[in-house]
């Protein structure tokens, strides 16, 4: 028997709500348990009261003398959770549980049919272009994240006969070369693939991308090198010619419209793919060294270029399929004119610029605001100082979490934005994309302040210089000052941060698809990766002096400033369609 879609909905609200509960519970002091009272009950319910103007009532010690059932399960919980607390690896598995647990509730309230609407049956050809996509979607996606947890190993191995140069270094100049790669070369690559067809351009990146994982074999710099700028320009094959392919492909099979929800399957795959990976590429790892998953990799982009070979038909920029003047083929000159042309463009291609600079900004400086939170906290139950030194974040279930998160923001995208979502009478209650984006960005911003002045409260920084911000930094640290509460509240941002991100990929995607030109668009979607890439190789150049700190308060800001591109958007979108009902 299925639950009723009320219940359904109270239990997904609790859900959602407890792992907050739970990183509480990480923050929590173990004595917390001695202090647990249930409050005094009226006599009407069994238990005796105690009278201001009075002695205790006859068999009042009695009552309060034995341990009632509720009291003692409690307390057996509360004992239990923090057994399951105290240690980092308990700790984050417990919230991976949690996390994984709300996304089934959401999963099965969506199905049910929260509305109380009728079920609407998915077109045949919507269901046909969706199979096709994702297939090849998430096997790109499977040899892209299999390549990430081992970056810094397999660059770090290498020997390059210079003892004077370390090998973070090294790292770090393959790691800029690759992002540099992305910014010099992905319009170039983006205006051939509208010119030559989105299909020869995922072909290109399972080529190239191969060929950069197995660089990764060779001891020699200068192949190192090569490996990573053809991983660049793989980079920016891989997040606009499958895009742009599903977007000209649903334009010709005229199913427009269920883009949305074929973004927020392809993003909530990915996050459940991410997680495959990391155990992958851990397993590869241990039996082939870091060079494993790299290996590995090559088999998922194989096949997906071969599945991609068999059931994608080629389409090219709009322009020229209906053109055979191969003057008329997109030009970069051009794009930045329809980018010009179009202030809508503009700030969808800002808030895309925007966002994923912060994203990227964080992922290179959330493992050691965590690991120095986590080290705080944990080491009070550690039995001696060794035992506390040898305290390690488990980064893996760390990431696992934020995977889970994201694939918790990407449900929540498919069901308030689903064009299937109709009330009895069959009008649609979808969200809009673009108000969802202003939620989703308000939510983004108050979740990076909220980490940046999580760590600000325990390690002031350079953001302690700026007058303004000190002010706000100390009233935080007043507030937030114990490891248990920097802890608490460092995890519950990144956690709201990374839903947020499993939102904003399926919302970009949608926002794209209606706002930037077919004849243009993998050129545009590429403009748009040059501030982007300009921006965090600045932070990273500038981290010693930013700190981590300085860095998430630039992604603060970012974000902050994609808000208000948001709002402008959202401004202008209900201006054009006030005018289109006078």
């Amino acid at each position: 028997m299925i639950p009723s879609t009320k219940s359904l909905g109270r239990l997904a609200t609790i859900l959602c709500l407890y792992p907050i509960l739970a990183i509480h519970a990480f923050a929590s002091s173990p004595t917390a348990v001695h202090r647990f009272h249930l409050p005094h009950l009226t006599a009407g319910h069994g238990v005796t009261t105690k009278h201001s103007n009075g002695p205790l009532k006859k068999g009042t010690a009695l009552h309060l003398s034995i341990p009632r059932g509720g009291a003692v399960a409690a307390t057996a919980a509360a004992s239990k959770l923090t057994e399951w607390t105290s240690s980092p690896n308990s700790a984050f598995n417990l919230a991976l549980g949690i996390l994984g647990a709300c996304t089934a509730v959401l999963k099965l309230y969506g199905r049910s049919g929260s509305d109380g609407g009728p079920v609407t049956k998915k077109d045949p050809k919507v269901k046909s272009l969706q199979i096709r996509f994702l297939a090849v979607f998430w096997l790109l996606r499977m040899a892209d994240w299999l390549q990430g947890p081992y970056f810094y190993q397999v660059y770090a191995s290498k020997s390059f006969g210079d003892a004077t140069t370390g090998a973070m270094t090294w790292v770090s100049r393959l790691f800029l070369t690759g992002f540099a790669s992305t910014a010099l070369f992905g319009p170039i690559v983006g205006r051939l693939c509208d010119s030559y067809g989105r299909k020869a351009g995922t072909l290109a990146f399972s080529l190239l991308y191969s060929l950069g994982a197995y660089s990764t074999k060779s001891p020699l710099l200068s192949v190192l090198l090569v490996g990573r700028v053809l991983g660049g320009i793989g980079t920016s094959l891989l997040f606009s010619a499958p895009e742009a392919w599903l977007v000209g492909e649903a334009g010709r099979e005229g199913v427009e419209s269920s883009l949305g929800d074929t973004f927020g399957l392809a993003y909530a795959g990915d996050s459940i793919v991410a997680i495959l990976a990391g155990q992958i590429a851990g397993f590869a790892a241990s039996q082939r060294g870091p060079t494993g998953p790299f290996e590995v990799s090559v088999g998922f982009l194989i096949l997906g270029g071969l599945i991609s070979s068999i059931l994608w038909k080629e389409n090219v920029a709009s322009n020229n399929s209906s053109s055979g003047d191969s003057g008329n083929k997109p030009t970069i000159r051009d794009a930045v004119k329809v980018v010009k042309s179009d202030p809508k463009i503009m700030l969808v291609g800002a808030m895309q610029s925007l966002f994923e600079s912060a994203m990227y900004i964080f992922v290179l400086n959330w493992p050691p605001a965590v690991s120095k939170a986590v080290s705080a906290y944990f080491s009070k139950f550690a039995k001696d100082s060794t035992a506390a030194a040898a305290i390690s974040t488990p980064y893996g279930t760390v990431f696992s979490c934020f995977m889970a998160c994201c694939l918790l923001g990407s449900t929540i995208f498919g069901q308030l934005t689903s064009s299937s979502r109709v009330d009895k009478d069959g009008n649609s209650k979808s969200i809009s994309t673009e108000n969802f984006a202003v939620g989703m960005l308000t939510l983004a911003t108050l979740a990076m302040g909220g980490a940046t002045m999580a760590i600000s409260s325990s390690a002031p920084g350079i953001l302690s210089k700026i007058p303004i911000v000190s002010n706000i930094l100390g009233g935080v640290a007043s507030t937030v000052s114990s490891p248990a509460s920097v802890l608490g509240a460092l995890i519950a941002c990144l956690f709201l941060f990374e839903s947020c991100v499993g939102m904003y990929f399926p919302a970009i995607g949608t926002l794209r698809s209606k706002y930037f030109p077919d004849s243009h668009r993998s050129v545009v979607m590429n403009l748009f990766g040059i501030p982007l890439n300009a921006m965090v190789v600045s932070v990273f150049l500038s981290i010693e002096g930013l700190g981590v700190q300085g860095a998430l308060g630039v992604s603060t800001a970012a974000l902050a400033t994609a808000l208000g591109c948001s709002l402008k958007l959202r401004g202008i979108v209900s201006k054009n369609e006030g005018s289109a009902k006078q």
